[in-house]
């Protein structure tokens, strides 16, 4: 199986883990505040990271040259997740998930400003209607209240977190040094973890821990394990071998599966005008990934 393929694969199993922690975390973003929350969440996931590290790769003393590098990383990731629970305090997830897939066409922009990648015309027409369908997710297929442009501070808390998780993409390639992405992944989520124990020490010292309800701590594992420690790793192996806009290009997949996730949690599903919406992201998925060259 060639690298390219691995890469596919590696998105598309990305992008059902992260839906999941749109469903979780929306149950449970109202319990800890959400630095605190992702501290202990990068914590368990670096330790987890670590262990995977020394057991196949190791830690090299070469992958802690320019440790600059994994602030910067660690900064965006660390930033992109407390936006993401804020807004989860509010937004419903197909919403949030919806917001999310408007990053590939800014990790384009980026991609572009940063790696000098070029998104052909069929990739922009692709990122356009991908968009569009996530606008009308988001406004809920309610056209006049897109002409009042009625947006959810939730909604838009979380949109100022996609534009650090897509400049995250690009920020990668351009940063490596030839680590393996394990490696890579472990020196951005040590960092993070400073970031973030450093932000939200008062919360984290607020928070009574072992008053907090199974569903609470299910979500903190699931987000460190999978949402975090696997799906870092994916989008790292990913984007070393896919260009920018086609790594993020598995994002607009992220609605249909949090629609799914919402089914299965008993929440049900959102009305069929809204599952327009879906469907447009869907075909955008499709334009970016047929054919390609």
């Amino acid at each position: 199986m060639s690298l390219h393929l691995r890469g596919h694969l590696a998105m598309l199993l990305f992008s059902a883990l992260v839906a999941g922690s749109f469903s979780l975390g929306s149950m449970s973003a109202n319990a800890v505040e959400p630095a605190a929350l992702n501290a202990v969440r990068f914590l368990i996931a670096a330790c987890v990271i670590g262990v995977a590290a020394m057991a196949t790769k190791g830690l090299p003393k070469s992958a802690w040259q320019a440790p600059w590098r994994y602030l910067i990383l660690g900064g965006l990731f660390a930033g992109y997740f407390v936006l993401m629970f804020e807004g989860l305090k509010t937004a419903h997830p197909v919403s949030t998930a919806a917001v999310f897939t408007l990053t590939p066409l800014m990790s384009a922009g980026f991609g572009w400003a940063l790696l000098r990648q070029i998104t052909t015309k069929r990739m922009f027409v692709a990122l356009g209607i991908g968009g569009v369908g996530a606008l009308w997710v988001i406004f809920r297929a309610d056209w006049q209240a897109f002409l009042r442009f009625e947006v959810g501070q939730g909604e838009i808390y979380y949109f100022w977190g996609c534009m650090l998780h897509a400049l995250y993409t690009p920020m990668v390639r351009k940063l490596n040094r030839g680590e393996a992405p394990v490696v890579f992944t472990f020196g951005m989520l040590i960092a993070g973890l400073i970031i973030l124990t450093g932000f939200g020490w008062n919360d984290l010292r607020a928070t009574d821990w072992l008053a907090l309800q199974p569903l609470v701590w299910g979500t903190i594992v699931y987000l460190a394990v999978f949402a975090s420690a696997t799906t870092f790793v994916l989008l790292q192996f990913a984007t070393l071998h896919l260009p920018s806009a086609k790594v993020m290009a598995y994002t607009y997949l992220v609605p249909s599966w949090v629609i799914l996730w919402e089914i299965g949690l008993g929440h049900g599903a959102p009305s069929g005008y809204v599952l327009i919406g879906i469907g447009l992201t869907c075909v955008a998925l499709w334009m970016l990934l047929e054919n390609e060259g």
